[in-house]
């Protein structure tokens, strides 16, 4: 029978800082992570800039939590993936790829809720 243990704020805290460690590591270990990065800060500073809506901040930061999740998960299969098998194999090249797949689904549709949130926004300046 699994035992649970009682809630600790001590534990939930040094939850925080396992999860903030591995989002360094992913940052400081994962180019990708680098784009990712700079591209949050741009499409948020643009946001500010514009003043865009409350709702369209929703989508904005559903967009930018649907990238960053995708990557973190990408980075830690492929973690496990080399601590499995260092040498090269088949599958884990297929799993490595289809979650790369996964960053770039997310990515993509990423581009497209940013196009249609600030596409208006722009097109309003520029004319």
């Amino acid at each position: 029978m699994l035992m649970h243990k009682p809630f600790s704020i001590v534990q939930r805290w040094k939850s925080f800082t396992y999860a903030g460690k591995g989002f360094f590591t992913m940052l400081i270990s994962q180019h990708n992570a680098w784009i990712h990065a700079l591209s949050t800060v741009l499409v948020i500073f643009v946001g500010i800039i514009w003043g865009i809506s409350r709702l369209e901040w929703c989508w904005i930061i559903l967009a930018i939590m649907a990238v960053w999740t995708a990557e973190a998960l990408n980075t830690a299969l492929e973690f496990l993936a080399d601590a499995i098998t260092p040498q090269y194999h088949p599958l884990v090249e297929k799993a490595k790829d289809v979650a790369a797949g996964a960053v770039l689904i997310s990515a993509i549709g990423s581009v497209v809720i940013a196009a249609l949130v600030l596409g208006p926004h722009l097109l309003e300046k520029i004319n």
